[in-house]
């Protein structure tokens, strides 16, 4: 799979963009390995921009590595400096699975809280309303009411 071909544009975003990030993946004296390219492959796919630290003081060596994870990877090699590489690749979409049997989240309501003093503004609080969970006239939050199964002396007296 070829190497991305990024504008330096783009390429100058990424590159603000790895400053901050810590090495994800590390080179030792072994070189490149397939534990090594499947570390990266990995790291990629979860966070799409990584930087790797490699601990060999040949710079051309790294400047083969870099170009040898992009085309093997899929990646754009973002930046080579001193002992970091930095790549990018776009994170694949991850695919929602639709659970029929999901019961509802939580939900935010808006309410409006009146103040006992009648000269003062009404008050506007969020709630958070559970599942299980029901929110009364008065604006307070009460646990649902649960259906509860009839004994069995009941069920044969409603028979």
């Amino acid at each position: 799979m070829p190497a991305i071909q990024l504008t330096p544009a783009e390429r100058k975003v990424h590159r603000a963009e790895a400053h901050h990030l810590d090495p994800i993946v590390m080179v030792g004296g072994d070189g490149l390995t397939p534990a090594v390219k499947k570390e990266a492959d990995a790291a990629l796919k979860a966070h799409g921009l990584i930087k790797i630290r490699v601990f060999s003081d040949d710079r051309l060596a790294r400047d083969a590595m870099l170009q040898e994870l992009a085309d093997e990877l899929g990646a754009a090699p973002i930046q080579h400096i001193g002992k970091l590489l930095v790549l990018w690749r776009p994170k694949p979409e991850k695919e929602r699975v639709v659970d029929e049997d999901r019961m509802p989240g939580p939900r935010d309501i808006k309410v409006l809280k009146y103040s006992k003093r009648g000269g003062q503004r009404p008050e506007i609080k969020t709630l958070r309303v559970l599942g299980n969970q029901r929110l009364t006239p008065g604006g307070t939050i009460k646990r649902a009411k649960a259906k509860r199964p009839l004994s069995a002396k009941k069920r044969n007296q409603a028979d």
